[in-house]
Parts: structure tokens; sequence; C-alpha cells
């Protein structure tokens, strides 16, 4: 339970909305910050205008999965109004707040460094992100199919990056059948390819494979499908980039091709949100519960 709990909501999507209820479902007492458009009503929520020292007495500050903005703008689609964090904000904060985010920038991590306020960013978490890459590739091939005009069942896809997502996505696209290559660099993943009964690859010969592949899937935060390796793509493929913006193929020379490329970060806030907001509210219930133990019962 988080009874006598304090917890900042700020900005978010659909998403939020489940932690919301899960963190109200265990008794903590919640403030919304940017949710003036909100409908639902949660049981002992408050909607509050942002000020300067409005964290001093918070116990967690809940920032959305795409945290702060360099600038210090968080997003929301609950609000027309500007919604922004100074260094002020964490200055005042409670000393024992703990700040909750899915990703952070450097701005972000300044803020909570320089202040000595605990920073989590959630998508680091194998608890979170293993979970999550299961509507992230969920996702992923529901825009296949709605891209292309032919079944996955027995196309050549291939999967860049053996990572959390990348070895769910594998998994699941061998599971409809179709031919399954994975990249990667280290020893180790192709050995996994392997275990798993993928055909595995070395990204360097990325540019040969490509040459065969009806969908390509990236995983890889760097410009990995660049001109050397799109040249060699047939017309017909399609290239979905999972990675953070701004992803990891060169967009503008795909374009010049007439090869469609999509990028599509975020996937489980669109296609899953009640899911991946589950997800999410479990683990900051849990760390929350933790961290209330180690301060001795009081959080």
């Amino acid at each position: 339970m988080l009874t006598g709990c304090k917890i900042a909501f700020l900005g978010g999507d659909a998403r939020q909305i489940e932690v919301i209820q899960h963190c109200s479902d265990l008794d903590a007492s919640i403030i919304l910050y940017g949710y003036e458009n909100l409908k639902n009503e949660f049981s002992g929520a408050i909607k509050k205008s942002i000020t300067p020292d409005c964290f001093q007495d918070m116990d967690a500050i809940i920032l959305p999965v795409t945290g702060m903005r360099e600038d210090g703008k968080i997003d929301s689609c609950f609000t027309n109004k500007e919604l922004k964090l100074t260094e002020e904000h964490f200055k005042k904060a409670n000393k024992n707040v703990v700040v909750f985010t899915g990703i952070a920038n450097e701005k972000l991590t300044g803020f909570c460094t320089e202040n000595q306020r605990c920073l989590i960013e959630l998508m680091n978490l194998d608890e979170v992100a293993i979970l999550n890459s299961i509507p992230t590739a969920e996702g992923a091939i529901l825009m296949a199919i709605q891209n292309t005009d032919f079944t996955l069942h027995g196309s050549n896809a291939v999967v860049l990056g053996l990572g959390r997502v990348g070895i769910t996505l594998a998994r699941t696209l061998q599971g409809v059948g179709a031919n399954v290559f994975l990249g990667a660099r280290k020893p180790e993943d192709l050995a996994r390819a392997r275990e798993m009964s993928l055909q595995g690859f070395h990204l360097d010969e990325l540019p040969l494979i490509a040459e065969k592949a009806d969908i390509i899937f990236n995983t890889v935060p760097a410009t990995i499908l660049d001109a050397s390796v799109l040249v060699k793509i047939q017309p017909h493929a399609l290239i979905i980039d999972l990675a953070s913006k701004p992803g990891g193929t060169d967009f503008r020379y795909a374009d010049k091709r007439g090869i469609k490329a999509m990028l599509a970060p975020g996937l489980p806030g669109i296609v899953a949100p009640k899911t991946a907001g589950k997800i999410i509210a479990n683990s900051i219930a849990r760390l929350l519960v933790e961290h209330k133990s180690k301060l001795g019962g009081e959080i």
C-alpha cells in the first residue's frame, strides 16, 4: 500500500491514466499537474497548477514516459497550457523525493544530480522494458500487416539488434511463419540467434542481407540503415524503425529511392496504453514501497 505517500503526476498520455488509477487504488495522495482536460475523476486526486515550490512535500514525481524536453517542457495530451519544469522545482523539492521517468535527457539528469534527487529511468529496468517489448512487437507487426500486400508468413523479415525488443519481435515473427534474419555484432548475440533457430548474421553483412529483405525492423539507436544499405533494398520492401528518435534510418534517402520507411517509437502507448500503463504502474508501486522501507518506514 502507498498510504501516506504524496505523488505528483505531470502530463503524459493514456498510459499515465493507468498509473494514476493504480496509485489511487493503493491509497496514495495524488496531485495532478497538466490535467485540466481530463474527464476521469480519481478518488483523492486533486488538479493543480504548477508552482516553483509545488514539490516540497511530494514523495514522488512521475513524469511521462517521454520525460522532459531539453527546454524543460512536459508533453501532455490532457491540457492546452504549457507545462514546464526548471531547476528551481528540483531545488525546492523534498530531499527524499523520487523522480520517475521513462527516459531521461541530459537536462533532467543534470537537474536531479545537481540537487541530489533520486532519478529512476523506468525504460532502463528489465522488469519494465522486457514486458514493454510485447506491445512494441505487436504494434510493429500490426504496422507491417497494414503497410504490405503480402503475408508475414513466408516473408523475409530482418530484425536489427538483439535487445529486449529485438528478441521478442524475432520470436513473434518466427511464430507467424516468417523467415527471420537477426542482425547483431556481439558473438553472444549471434549465438543466441542460433539457439533460437534464427538466421543470425553480423551487421557488417547487412548490405547483402538487405537485398532479399521484404521487411526490416530496426531497434538499433544509430544510423545503421544508411545509403550504402538502402541502395541494396528492393523497392517493395518496408522499413519499420523502432529505435528512439531520430531512429537508425536515413529517411531522406529512403524517400528518394521510393522505399517506405516509418519511424515508430513509443508503440506501447499507441497500440496498448492500458497494458503499458499497468506495467509501469506495478514497477513504480514496488519501487516506492522499497524506497519507503529504506527510509525506515517513512516515505
